[in-house]
């Protein structure tokens, strides 16, 4: 493994990619910390760490930007608004002549979705900008902490600059690592920022062991529990059903094309992360509305059941787990397009008739096979909520057992490690899997 290590640093072209890329992610780490002007950040941090606001869309937030959000950063709001811009262009592009004409143009049609993505990204972070700072503005008229000792339109004005470019300027910084660099720049800016929070994370865990508020025991049982679930979400983010493919021959001048077979990979988990997302997004709304009414007991009442100690609250968001992963599935693959396609360069399902029948096959497969992955997707989702409630470990550290953070992280290192392992491929070097020479593909189900 070693020896394959050193080879990524033995082809110019690679290790110029590499450093260049860890070159970037330090500038992000550097600009996670650079505190925008007019902020009181030990104010900051003592309302996130007093009012228990560490969950919810605002974690959300701060899971994206590395802990940027919570220091109020210049990256505060990190690649959130070009995540959320890609999702509105995407979701565009299932109701909208337009952007359903743009997706099917190759190379020009992508360059203008990118455009637009960026435009998207703009006016998203200015709103998100606008909204922080009168977030920031409040947290010292209603709990007296002066977060922002000098409010008013200067200071929204100099948030909104200030946060808007840091989005922009990392927009670019993830772009220069796509094109230049190794792996996908976005994915790995979250990456990055996630993975940040991990070593302090275990350091609690170990003052928790010192301290002896946790046996060893338990703390062994903690760790090889996170390395099976690691292992689980690895097979879930992996897992495919294989559709075979033939495709018949055709004689074109004296040239045979065709005849060769193939077969369409369906993901377990087409939806990758997105439904959790969604779903967080939703069950952030009630603890919104609740904040309209402070003086109504049946409001407060019913806000019991939306807490994140409530049971209810995680029933619900692992049942709108499922619903979007049906949802974002069904945007993200469409087997109509994909029957067409097989139809017009000749191929087919053996035992399947082309068309319509092709569609509704592939679409009878993709309904039966995103069940068990959208059920393993909730598990893994509420899973920190299992961990704190039975272990009462800190949410920071349980975090990584489950959810949004350990999806990306796993989804991410393994895209990575496969760009990574065709670079080595190509030029005659062994890869990370001695054997086989490859990455492990997709887990066939």
């Amino acid at each position: 493994m070693m020896q394959n290590f050193r080879s990524l640093f033995r082809i110019p072209e690679l290790k110029q990619r590499i450093l260049f890329t860890l070159a970037i992610l330090v500038v992000c780490r550097i600009g996670g910390h650079i505190p925008i002007p007019g902020i009181n950040g030990e104010a900051l941090l003592s309302f996130f760490d007093d009012s228990g606001q560490g969950r919810g869309l605002l974690s959300l937030y701060d899971l994206f930007a590395g802990g940027a959000f919570k220091r109020a950063t210049v990256f505060a709001l990190g690649i959130m608004p070009y995540i959320s811009a890609s999702i509105i262009i995407q979701l565009l592009g299932a109701v909208v002549p337009h952007f359903q004409k743009l997706q099917k143009e190759g190379e020009e049609g992508r360059k203008k979705i990118t455009q637009y993505t960026r435009y998207g990204t703009v006016l998203i972070s200015i709103m998100q900008a606008y909204g922080v700072s009168l977030f920031l503005e409040n947290i010292g008229a209603t709990n007296g902490l002066s977060v922002v000792p000098n409010p008013g339109w200067g200071f929204r004005f100099l948030t909104m600059i200030t946060l808007g470019t840091g989005t922009i300027c990392m927009m670019w910084l993830g772009e220069q690592i796509t094109e230049r660099g190794i792996g996908n720049g976005i994915s790995l800016i979250i990456f990055i920022g996630i993975i940040a929070t991990f070593p302090t994370a275990m350091l609690d865990e170990y003052q928790q062991l010192i301290n002896g508020n946790r046996p060893i025991i338990i703390e062994g049982f903690l760790l090889v529990f996170m390395v099976l679930t690691i292992a689980g979400v690895v097979a879930l983010t992996q897992g495919t059903r294989k559709i075979p493919v033939q495709y018949a021959k055709r004689v074109v001048g004296r040239k045979v094309y065709g005849g060769q077979s193939t077969h369409i990979p369906l993901r377990v988990n087409t939806a990758g992360v997105m439904p959790i997302i969604f779903a967080q997004s939703i069950m952030f709304v009630p603890q919104t509305v609740l904040t309209f009414f402070p003086n109504s007991e049946f409001m407060n009442n019913l806000g019991r059941y939306f807490n994140y100690d409530s049971a209810v609250y995680w029933g619900i968001f692992g049942l709108l787990i499922v619903f979007f992963t049906y949802f974002y599935t069904a945007i993200a693959f469409n087997p109509v397009d994909v029957a067409d396609n097989m139809k017009k360069h000749g191929g087919f399902i053996p035992g399947v008739r082309p068309g319509k029948k092709t569609a509704e096959f592939i679409d009878n497969i993709l309904t039966k096979i995103t069940l068990p992955g959208s059920i393993c997707l909730a598990f893994v989702a509420i899973l920190p909520y299992i961990i704190t409630s039975v272990v009462n470990v800190s949410y920071n550290f349980a975090s990584f057992y489950g959810g949004t953070s350990l999806l990306i992280i796993v989804g991410v290192a393994l895209d990575t490690l496969q760009q990574l392992e065709s670079h080595l491929l190509m030029r005659h070097y062994d890869g990370f899997m001695k054997g086989s020479g490859k990455v492990k593909g997709r887990r066939r189900f």
